[in-house]
């Protein structure tokens, strides 16, 4: 281990970053010092611009991902290497508001049903539960399930931050039936790992993605989807059903009530309810549509 990345494992661990993201600034940095072949310290925020462009042009990567990316060089340079960072000379790359995919009650039952496996059929059925992320379902502790108050808590969540999410309990009764059905029974792990998951080790996150994936092969749904679609479905059908924004927040785990409001933009109940200023108009405001339009 060189001596640069030892002093930057001791400055991650100082501030207590996630096991994530102490990856994912180790590989950013070793990435970008390996694209112009030098030690990163004897490069300066010229060759930060530069590989920028690179990663947009050449590598065709998201304005998140790149964002990414510019976190963990400032990191460096501004914590590691104590220099000054401009941001007039590096700014962060200006996001694009995506909205998430949505998927409709049905074709989320639909998505559920057409799991290959029990043990999938319960992963996606706590996703959609509770708006979980993936990392923070593969990281669930049978200690977390607390039946008394119907409470499922979230240790360590995205920030280091925990919560409590409500535990259906209907997700309860399948939490008991997936238990059961595990040929050794787990002691800490509610979804052990291995390939029989009978391991002292947590599922990855990528045992959600496969979840996921086959699922919606099966299912013959084409819209794309991920696990964090379940976590968009669970905060879009719940403000529908007539939840708060504050309290889909807290539950998300979110930080800044902006991110949740980005499900108002995808509510069918908030769309529906707004008319459009065509139907105002005199041309349209006393013609009677057809039987079963909307």
């Amino acid at each position: 281990m060189t001596q640069l990345r030892r002093l930057m494992l001791e400055e991650i661990q100082r501030r207590n970053f996630t096991e994530s993201t102490r990856r994912a600034y180790l590989r950013i940095i070793e990435d970008f010092a390996c694209y112009f072949n030098r030690a990163p310290d004897q490069l300066g925020p010229e060759h930060i611009r530069e590989y920028v462009a690179h990663l947009f042009r050449d590598k065709k990567l998201s304005d998140n991902s790149v964002n990414q990316t510019v976190g963990a060089l400032r990191f460096f340079f501004v914590k590691m290497l104590k220099r000054p960072w401009r941001m007039d000379e590096t700014p962060y790359p200006k996001k694009r508001m995506r909205l998430p995919v949505i998927l409709s009650r049905d074709e989320v039952a639909r998505l559920i049903e057409s799991a290959p496996s029990p043990f999938h059929r319960t992963i996606l059925i706590t996703l959609y539960a509770t708006g979980l992320r993936r990392a923070e379902l593969a990281h669930l502790k049978i200690a977390d399930i607390d039946s008394e108050r119907m409470i499922l808590h979230i240790q360590d969540g995205k920030g280091r931050k925990d919560r409590d999410v409500v535990l259906s309990p209907h997700l309860l009764d399948e939490l008991r039936q997936h238990y059961r059905r595990l040929s050794r029974k787990p002691s800490i792990w509610l979804f052990p790992g291995g390939r029989w998951h009978t391991a002292d080790y947590p599922i990855t996150a990528k045992v959600c993605w496969n979840a996921c994936r086959e699922a919606a092969e099966r299912a013959g749904i084409r819209k794309a989807l991920h696990p964090h679609t379940l976590r968009h479905c669970f905060a879009t059908h719940l403000l529908e059903s007539g939840a708060d924004l504050r309290t889909i927040q807290v539950l998300l785990g979110h930080s800044d009530l902006k991110q949740t409001s980005i499900y108002i933009h995808v509510s069918q109940r908030h769309l529906s309810a707004t008319a459009s200023p065509l139907d105002a108009l005199p041309m349209f405001a006393s013609r009677t549509l057809p039987s079963g339009t909307k």
